[in-house]
């Protein structure tokens, strides 16, 4: 039976029914056995399982990378928390010339059944070194398999399946996603590991988003709507295995493409997107395919600057008429609350 809990519960939900359903899994992290709990989502579990299967670990993010692989291939299911995606840049050694690459290099005789927690997304300040989105960058590497889960019911059934995965998933998690309420079944579930989603029927552009983008595409949806025009969202979830045809389906219907995306817009996962439609659905465009996405400068941490970095439903909103070829570009209010809180209620990392 479903009920509303947040994103935060939701990956709470599925670390404990995955960890009473599998012995092998355990939750590694800086600050998982913290009272707060990793923004909540490892809370209670230590009291739960014990400290044998949700540990602490020290600053030393490849080292720790490289013993939970290690882990893996003992016959272990590692959950590896990384409070930053900026901090796994630490490991990428490990993560890449390692857990990636050791299925093929031994012809499938082991794996590595490891799932790497990363945490995108902007907040209080934390700057150019505590949020970025690096999606692409793993996107980017074989072997690694990739999801970005937008509602609560995705996070709970894209992390059971990855706990269930032979092969290292990168899980990435956006932290303005933490708060927002979503239906959650209470039992245990799985969602298909490499499929996007159509979140929104329309018939005159597709917009394709990742992660958090998805919840401005919405906003910017329900507004041109009482405008006349209907979008199409598609919610990508998986940027690797990668679902291409949802999206070029749409894109022959609808005629037009907006890609939204969380990361930077020069080589981001969004020029992927444009590129894949283009190869094969460009005789059903009606007009160039365009992108929305962060500038090609580090994320500010001022306040006064994160109102020029930040893209919103509005940005959304005027792009869309670009493309339609319409006149009558709204006018939009500045917005009172800094770009990079989600809220007023927002207090701090935690």
């Amino acid at each position: 039976m479903a009920r509303k809990i947040t994103y935060a519960k939701a990956i709470r939900e599925a670390l404990e029914q995955g960890m009473e359903r599998d012995s092998s899994v355990f939750v590694i992290g800086e600050g998982v056995p913290d009272p707060k709990g990793s923004f909540g989502t490892t809370k209670g579990l230590i009291e739960k399982f014990g400290e044998k299967r949700v540990m602490e670990m020290p600053i030393s993010e490849n080292a720790m990378t490289g013993v939970c692989i290690g882990a893996a291939l003992s016959g272990l299911r590692p959950v590896i928390v990384h409070l930053r995606v900026d901090f796994t840049l630490i490991a990428l050694d490990q993560t890449i010339n390692n857990a990636a690459k050791w299925s093929y290099m031994f012809g499938g005789q082991s794996r590595v059944p490891l799932v790497i927690r990363m945490l995108i997304g902007r907040g209080w300040g934390q700057g150019p070194q505590h949020s970025q989105s690096l999606q692409a960058l793993y996107a980017h590497i074989p072997g690694l398999k990739v999801v970005m889960p937008t509602s609560a019911y995705d996070a709970k059934g894209l992390l059971m399946a990855a706990m269930k995965e032979n092969n290292p998933v990168i899980f990435i998690e956006h932290r303005w996603l933490y708060d927002i309420e979503g239906e959650v079944p209470e039992e245990p579930y799985e969602v298909p590991i490499g499929k996007g989603r159509k979140i929104r029927e329309g018939k005159d552009i597709t917009i394709a988003a990742t992660s958090y983008m998805n919840v401005e595409a919405l906003k910017a949806a329900e507004y041109m709507e009482k405008q006349g025009i209907s979008a199409e969202i598609i919610d990508i979830r998986c940027l690797n295995p990668f679902d291409e045809r949802i999206i070029i389906d749409s894109v022959k219907k609808t005629g037009r493409l907006l890609v939204l995306d969380t990361d930077h817009y020069s080589s981001g996962f969004s020029a992927e997107v444009v590129a894949r439609v283009s190869e094969k659905a460009f005789s059903s465009l009606k007009s160039a395919p365009q992108r929305i996405a962060l500038p090609d400068i580090p994320c500010p941490t001022t306040r006064g600057l994160t109102k020029y970095y930040y893209p919103l439903h509005s940005d959304v909103v005027k792009k869309v008429y670009e493309m339609l070829g319409r006149k009558d570009v709204p006018k939009f209010k500045e917005e009172t609350i800094p770009l990079d809180l989600p809220d007023k209620s927002f207090k701090g990392p935690f």
